[in-house]
């Protein structure tokens, strides 16, 4: 699926989500390889595509190497629901298969984004904020130990307003169905990983930048919604999404040059199909135990018709 946006829109999203109290870097990463983490957010991919297509166009002398390994269902705490998936299989643990994904991949950065199932959609309860405390803390470490560098962005907006009908009060037994004040869980979380800057741990803000988008735009469009479930954000919502480490990398997610605006579309399909390519054949090689997920090629192959849809791209930004 092709990224379409507006010209409005993207200069909307540049002026409106841009993390403010972020210091940017306002060059790309002195990496190779950069591998993302993350759920269904993540592994729908539009915030990695927007960047990897910004890098061409911005950047079309640079070779990064940018491999999407977002699983969906995935937590980072280890717990999951009652009747997660209709009882079909509990959520993915990350730590079942991290140490697998950083041996195979050698990434030299990893950007990880988790939290939105962290909660499994309950109330705040303080051990549950444990157990995503601890598994943040221990991707962390891993990640360091492995000897690549790592980005956290905060968890996505949980929006409460477009299934408010199928929301749950707190007090109750079960949930599953999600909390209706499940985004206060995700405020907390998020306040936390902020905090861990004065660690020196690099942390972008994508929960602050989706609120703070959403809330502008109700002021006009009391509906308006980047999820219509309330959790998976629709292609404008990615664009979000992307912005904090598009300006971290000092990337512009607005409308390309003018020479260029023929041959964008086509550019973007072609990142999409090779971030798709990888996506799945990375996924298999590493052995994720999530059922549901389409079997990729082998990595060699994978990688091979990779570096021909690259080559396509580069002949594009050439004319």
């Amino acid at each position: 699926m092709l990224l379409r946006f507006t010209i409005g829109c993207l200069v909307s999203c540049l002026v409106l989500f841009a993390n403010r109290s972020i210091v940017a870097e306002n060059h790309l990463p002195e990496s190779k390889r950069i591998i993302f983490l993350g759920d269904s957010i993540t592994h729908a991919g539009g915030y990695i595509s927007a960047i990897d297509t910004a890098i061409y166009l911005q950047h079309p002398e640079n070779h990064l190497e940018l491999i999407n390994l977002g699983l969906p269902s995935e937590t980072v705490s280890g717990l999951t629901e009652p009747g997660h998936a209709g009882g079909a299989f509990p959520r993915p643990d990350l730590h079942e298969r991290l140490q697998r994904v950083l041996e195979q991949s050698k990434p030299d950065l990893v950007v990880a984004c988790y939290g939105m199932n962290d909660g499994i959609y309950y109330p705040f309860s303080e051990d549950r904020f444990g157990n995503f405390k601890d598994g943040i803390e221990r991707l962390h470490i891993a990640v360091e130990k492995s000897g690549a560098k790592i980005i956290h962005l905060t968890p996505a907006f949980f929006d409460a307003l477009p299934i408010k009908d199928r929301l749950l009060p707190a007090g109750e037994k079960e949930y599953r169905q999600p909390y209706a004040g499940y985004d206060d869980v995700l405020e907390a979380y998020s306040a936390w990983l902020l905090k861990k800057k004065q660690a020196g741990w690099e942390v972008l803000d994508v929960h602050g930048a989706m609120k703070q988008s959403v809330l502008e735009k109700r002021k006009t469009n009391p509906s308006f919604t980047f999820a219509g479930d309330g959790v998976h954000p629709n292609l404008e919502g990615q664009l979000v999404v992307a912005s904090p480490l598009a300006a971290y990398w000092g990337l512009k997610l607005d409308a390309p040059s003018p020479e260029m605006i023929n041959e964008v579309d086509k550019i973007k399909a072609l990142v999409e199909k090779k971030q798709q390519l990888l996506k799945l054949a990375w996924l298999s090689s590493t052995k994720h135990k999530r059922p549901g997920i389409p079997q990729g090629l082998p990595v060699a192959d994978a990688e091979k018709k990779a570096l021909e849809l690259d080559k396509e791209i580069r002949e594009l930004l050439k004319k």
